[in-house]
């Protein structure tokens, strides 16, 4: 495995790594004064494992084809996915004051044709694994000993093309795929759990009677992540992996955890510096 480089050269922990991923997602949604934030604050932990400890790229070339491909199905988290790319180098800081605005890298919903290290336009969700299995199966057909990370929501588990994806990547032994679903209990309906996903405890049952490796995993434990992603990487069985990781909405900033959590995170325009001063003073050493 080669661990992603620290853009300074410095030997950054995963604390380090995802209390930056917070901080840029909420300094972009600043800008716009909206944002998925409680999303992006909810999967910082996973996607400061999945870039800086699990994968393989090259910040300075995403399109290289050695890389790990990471989908990002669920398009509303660009925000997040855009803050794992600052903190990997892939975007400049620079560009954070520019989200959402005419002509950004970075729009609101995430596109391929727009955003370096945006590898699939997330939209209409339960599509993202799909394209994730033939992915897979292309870089096996290739040789590419490349892994494809598929992040999906428990949103998508109600979506019947999510689990025809599923049969598929079990019928091609598709080792080279781990899928990461962040289940925060949120979606535009309502708690997921009131709608067709089961919750903690089931899901991972659920997914190995398809035939997947699966673990059901606390979101926002660090050491549990890293055992989980390395278990997913190094497994011998020929068999896709799932890693089911159960997120708190808005972590890291108390005063949003604790209010009423829905699908969109409403945040007062005074609320946005409140928000980054009370993160800063809780820096990772």
């Amino acid at each position: 495995m080669t661990a992603t480089p620290a853009r300074d050269g410095s030997n950054t922990s995963l604390d380090q790594r995802a209390w930056a991923i917070r901080r840029n997602a909420l300094l972009m949604g600043e800008v716009q004064g909206q944002g998925y934030i409680g999303q992006a604050l909810g999967a910082a932990d996973l996607l400061a494992v999945s870039y800086f400890h699990a994968m393989t790229l090259r910040a300075e070339d995403p399109e290289w084809e050695g890389r790990d491909r990471f989908y990002l199905s669920i398009g509303h988290y660009a925000i997040a996915l855009y803050a794992a790319l600052i903190e990997a180098g892939v975007l400049p800081e620079d560009e954070i004051a520019t989200y959402g605005m005419d002509d950004s890298r970075m729009p609101m919903s995430g596109m391929a044709a727009y955003t370096p290290g945006m590898e699939i336009t997330g939209g209409s969700l339960g599509h993202g694994l799909g394209i994730a299995v033939g992915a897979a199966l292309g870089l096996k057909r290739k040789n590419n000993p490349a892994f494809v990370y598929n992040m999906l929501s428990d949103g998508e588990l109600g979506e019947g093309s999510t689990w025809e994806a599923v049969m598929s990547a079990v019928q091609w032994k598709l080792d080279n795929l781990i899928a990461i679903v962040d289940f925060n209990n949120q979606q535009a309906d309502g708690p997921s759990m009131k709608a067709l996903a089961t919750g903690p405890g089931t899901e991972a049952a659920k997914w190995r009677a398809f035939g997947w490796h699966a673990v059901e995993v606390d979101g926002n434990d660090i050491p549990a992540l890293v055992q989980a992603f390395d278990t997913a990487r190094s497994l011998a069985e020929p068999k896709p992996r799932v890693i089911i990781c159960h997120t708190r909405m808005c972590k890291g900033i108390p005063f949003l955890e604790e209010r009423e959590i829905t699908h969109f995170v409403r945040v007062d325009a005074d609320e946005w510096q409140k928000a980054l001063a009370l993160h800063d003073t809780n820096r990772p050493a």
